[in-house]
């Protein structure tokens, strides 16, 4: 479902994704792991087609992102790091906005609710403004949105940084219930235990190379860092840790997530 071939991309000559190969089937959940710069978000980005590859392809089903992104940003939802909605709109109208947005078919509202009740949002909060939601519920609208339009891949940046532990666990049920579905599910993350609760297949990326992948069942927490410490030895045998996030995520406008 997603497929990055010999993907590259430099800013200024100098190389922030270097040659990715790639591929995601549909009900995966491949998370990407990695320290800030390492070619992460960039790679969402070029998936979403908010930057035009170097050298390489990048595909979301049989579409090439390159010649046609809004063809593939039809099959995606995408969930940013901190998720804008429209905040004079309720929950149920930011939906039914980005439905039309992505040319989708747009139910009535009462489907609407249903929808973005299954996907964790609180009943009474529905037909609220978004102005009043937490970013555990504007990223359960988006979760709404992907099931609505059935989209093929969903894609995350940094989706529980700043959550709270139940916030995470919500999210993470939401997130296997994408992918059983038959989403394709590419997450960046720093979340060790999000990693070992989701995860099917991790990817450790490097100065812009994808330096190894490993199957998820099975491996703790624990195990997960393990495999991480494997390509970042610090000098004097420190103990290496998963950054905390810095930055912006590849976008995070509303058009976005259409």
């Amino acid at each position: 479902m997603l497929t990055a071939k010999k993907l590259s991309k430099s800013y200024g000559g100098v190389p922030a994704l270097d040659a990715l190969d790639l591929e995601v089937p549909a009900g995966e959940v491949f998370c990407l792991l990695g320290p800030n710069g390492a070619g992460k978000t960039t790679t969402l980005s070029l998936f979403l087609g908010f930057a035009r590859p170097s050298s390489g392809a990048a595909y979301v089903a049989s579409v090439h992102v390159e010649p046609d992104p809004i063809a593939a940003r039809r099959k995606i939802a995408y969930v940013p790091e901190q998720v804008r909605l429209y905040p004079h709109l309720t929950g149920c109208e930011n939906l039914a906005y980005f439905l039309g947005l992505s040319q989708a078919h747009v139910p009535p509202s009462a489907a609407l609710s249903r929808l973005l009740t299954a996907a964790g949002l609180p009943e009474g909060a529905v037909h609220r403004p978004a102005s009043g939601y937490s970013k555990g519920m504007r990223q359960k609208v988006v979760l709404a949105l992907s099931q609505a339009k059935n989209a093929g891949a969903l894609l995350l940046d940094e989706p529980t940084s700043g959550l709270d532990p139940g916030a995470v666990r919500d999210l993470c049920a939401a997130i296997r219930r994408e992918g059983d579905r038959g989403a394709a599910v590419l997450m960046v993350t720093h979340d060790l235990g999000a990693v070992a609760s989701i995860a099917h297949r991790i990817g450790v990326m490097k100065a812009g190379r994808l330096v190894e992948v490993a199957r998820a069942a099975g491996l703790s927490e624990a195990d997960i860092l393990s495999l991480y410490r494997r390509h970042f030895d610090p000098p004097g045998g420190a103990t290496p840790e998963l950054p905390a996030r810095h930055g912006a995520s590849a976008a995070s406008a509303p058009e976005a997530l259409s």
